[in-house]
């Protein structure tokens, strides 16, 4: 408290009991992929060097453009032994709406060791919210993406299903046992874009396109919409079309396939991986809103750590992470024609009992009415008689 010693007005400032919670970002992503020692540049009148050498193995690069993952990993290679397949999936990203990445090339094939590596240090980067690793589809190379963004707990892996497997009806096509989890979202087939680097049409895993297309979406109208039912900007076909019969039996499993409409090749798929065993997780903007929703009030409550923990407390905590949940409900991510059908916040006596305080914790519950996406569209048709038959 202040001290006061003569007589006089004295005009002080209060500090605001309103912290504003910002949300966090949805959409950086983080690649791993193979990646060239030296890179062919393009030629320079006057100049003998064509080739420069690029970003460190193992190093994770911050991208913001296609111009600048050029100048750090080169452009696409030519040659029969050219491998593009990590500059299409960045290509693909920010042709179809990504704005910011992380990218840790391997200099050599990918393997559990080099991913695991690679994903140590992406744990360090708080940004990232979604990881790819173009191309895999080995599960002993995935397990440890999936232990990944379930251990750091607000990051969602996008995989790639394998190339043509035998049987249409098991279409990831994964190389050993991979376990379901609702932090991962799988994606089928593989589609076609044109490569400037062997100037011919290829075949190329949809990873990172569809990193892209989160962004899209994240950006456009947010987190809470469901990235499928889009267009993926670049893809010229599938490897392989499918029809709604083969999507029966793939989409209770949580595989999203990419099919063909007309002259579009669109996602039709929301699902985690895993589908209908990740009960009330399995759309993926119902995970990725609760990543979401977890991580900006952990940021944005980081004030309250060694406050006194008492009524006062308790009413700021309620006031400030209610004003961000109405801000959440207002953006159509929150079911309710009112905030308070939308989700409610409780931080009292209830929830802190004195055997709480005294173990120095203050506990908030926090409920919301999450919107599912409308996943089966049905118009019910019938003959009508007309009025007064």
């Amino acid at each position: 408290m202040p001290q006061y010693l003569s007589p006089g007005i004295y005009v002080e400032e209060v500090p605001s009991a309103v912290k504003p919670i910002a949300g966090v970002g949805t959409s950086t992503a983080g690649f791993i992929g193979r990646g060239p020692n030296t890179a062919v540049m393009p030629p320079i009148p006057g100049s003998t060097n064509q080739t420069y050498t690029i970003a460190p193995a193992a190093t994770a690069q911050l991208i913001t453009g296609w111009e600048q993952f050029k100048n750090t990993f080169g452009d696409f290679q030519t040659g029969a032994q050219a491998d593009n397949t990590l500059a299409h999936a960045v290509y693909g990203f920010f042709n179809n709406g990504g704005t910011r990445c992380w990218v840790t090339r391997t200099n050599d094939a990918l393997s559990a060791d080099n991913v695991t590596a690679a994903l140590k240090g992406f744990a360090s980067i708080d940004e990232i919210a979604l990881v790819a690793v173009p191309g895999a589809t080995d599960a002993t190379i995935l397990g440890p993406v999936l232990d990944h963004c379930e251990n750091v707990g607000d990051r969602f892996a996008i995989l790639d299903g394998a190339r043509n497997p035998a049987d249409p009806l098991v279409p990831s096509g994964v190389q050993g046992t991979l376990r379901n989890s609702n932090y991962a979202a799988m994606y089928f087939p593989w589609i076609s874009v044109y490569d400037p680097g062997t100037k011919r049409n290829l075949v190329v895993p949809p990873s990172g396109h569809i990193a892209g297309i989160y962004a899209r979406v994240d950006g456009q109208r947010g987190v809470h919409k469901a990235p499928a039912n889009e267009v993926i900007r670049g893809a010229l076909t599938v490897e392989r079309r499918l029809s709604k019969a083969d999507q029966d039996g793939m989409n209770p499993a949580g595989i999203n396939l990419i099919r063909v409409f007309g002259n579009d090749i669109i996602v039709w798929g929301a699902r985690t991986l895993g589908g209908n065993a990740n009960n009330e997780w399995k759309y993926i903007n119902v995970r990725r809103l609760f990543l979401f929703l977890r991580k900006s009030i952990e940021q944005g409550t980081g004030w309250v750590v060694f406050e006194p923990n008492d009524m006062a407390l308790w009413a700021k905590i309620v006031r400030n992470v209610s004003a961000f949940l109405t801000n959440v409900w207002r953006d159509g991510a929150l079911f309710g024609g009112s905030p308070q059908e939308a989700f409610y916040v409780r931080c009292d006596a209830q929830t802190n009992p004195p055997e709480i305080r005294a173990l120095g914790m203050v506990i908030t519950e926090i409920g919301v009415a999450v919107v599912t996406p409308a996943e089966f569209v049905i118009f019910r048709i019938s003959q009508w008689a007309g009025p007064g038959k």
